[in-house]
């Protein structure tokens, strides 16, 4: 299972920002190693994110993200003590949920 997620959300009025740092390789499958061969794609497909439960992001991902990919994003409504969790799913089923308060 891939590192943990680094996710900072801080509120500043009604809005809520939301830095990610995700520790994943993201391989595109067009790299050749020392020895000649292809990498295999490995790469996050699938990212989404929840305020308190309730769906707040959903997005779709593909070869072309880059090593350990930064996503940032606002939430509105969002107070200091709540909870946001993101998660991914990569295209060998690997999964990963991490969950932050908002400070």
């Amino acid at each position: 299972m891939a590192d943990p997620m680094r996710i900072r959300a801080q509120a500043a009025g009604d809005k809520t920002v939301v830095r990610v740092l995700m520790s994943h390789e993201m391989e595109t499958g067009q790299r050749k190693d020392s020895a000649g061969k292809t990498v295999p794609a490995w790469f996050i497909q699938e990212v989404s994110a929840t305020h308190n439960g309730k769906p707040v992001l959903s997005a779709q991902w593909g070869p072309s993200v880059s090593k350990n990919p930064f996503l940032q994003f606002t939430i509105k409504g969002a107070k200091a003590g709540d909870k946001v969790a993101v998660s991914w799913v990569d295209n060998k089923g690997d999964k990963r949920t991490d969950e932050a308060t908002v400070s």
